[in-house]
Formats: C-alpha cells, structure tokens, sequence
C-alpha cells in the first residue's frame, strides 16, 4: 500500500518504523456502533483531522458506515465471510474473498450488509486532495518491488 503525496515531494529516507500493539488504540466510531484499533494516524492527527489513518475493525451487524467527508476510504477484508458496501450513489462493492478491498469517497452514504456473520476489515483512510493511494494485496508470497512513494505501510 502506497500513499503518495500529490502537491510536495519530499526528500525519500529508506527507514522502517515498527509500532507494537501495545502502542494500538480502541476508538469509537464516529457514528458511534461500534470500535476500532488504530494502528497508526499521522503526526499529530485526531480522530476529526488526520492526513491519513491505519485501522482494524471487527464488523458484527449490518449499518451506515462513519462519514469521513474529504477523505478516500480503503477498505480490506481480511477476515469473516464478507460484506457488502452499498453506496448513495448507487454503486456496490462486495467484498467475499480474503483481502479483497474497496476503495470509495468517505462523504458518501455508505451500508454495510454482512454476508454471513461478523468480519474484520483493515483501513487505510487519507485525505483525498492530499494523497493518492495505490493499493495491492497477496495471498501468496510474492517479490515485490517498491515503487517510490511518500509513505508505504
């Protein structure tokens, strides 16, 4: 997962950061149906103005997802059955395989319908006009070579 910054570059330092879970925090939703474990926020970011954020989310029932106006919003599956994201602007998106991911405008109208029981989502959530973010995932081991970026998790 990449997140480039799209108006400033800045100098490329070659260092890997390590954030144990004992540095993880539970934060309640926006719309307040649930938690999540915050894995990383940018420098001195809130849970109402961030650059870009990194989470966890255990999804037990269906529901409106969070509004999140101005940000793009990366979601991935990596456990459960699947979901469902049903948007206000009539598209869908459905998540049904491991790491399958979603990638949509935090300000839309955004129904999560779970496919058979609970699910756990990873997110990475950015401001919009700030970054643009390029996201892969793999089941299987790969080599993979890293494309210039501005931050990559």
């Amino acid at each position: 997962m990449y997140l480039n910054k799209m108006f400033h570059r800045r100098k490329r330092y070659n260092l890997i950061k390590i954030i144990p879970p004992e540095q993880f925090r539970k934060i309640p939703w926006k719309n307040g149906k649930g938690e999540t474990t915050e894995l990383a926020i940018s420098n001195g970011g809130t849970l109402e103005n961030f650059d870009w954020r990194l989470s966890m989310a255990r999804v037990v029932e269906d529901g409106e997802f969070s509004d999140f106006t101005g940000y793009l919003r990366n979601l991935v599956l990596i456990s459960g059955n699947g979901i469902e994201l049903r948007y206000d602007n009539s598209n869908n998106d459905r998540l049904e395989k491991l790491l399958a991911f979603a990638t949509f405008d935090g300000g839309c109208k955004t129904i999560g319908i779970l496919k058979s029981g609970s699910i756990t989502d990873f997110n990475l959530i950015c401001k919009a006009e700030k970054y643009k973010v390029i996201l892969n995932t793999y089941i299987d081991r790969q080599n993979i070579k890293l494309q210039p970026c501005t931050l990559c998790f």
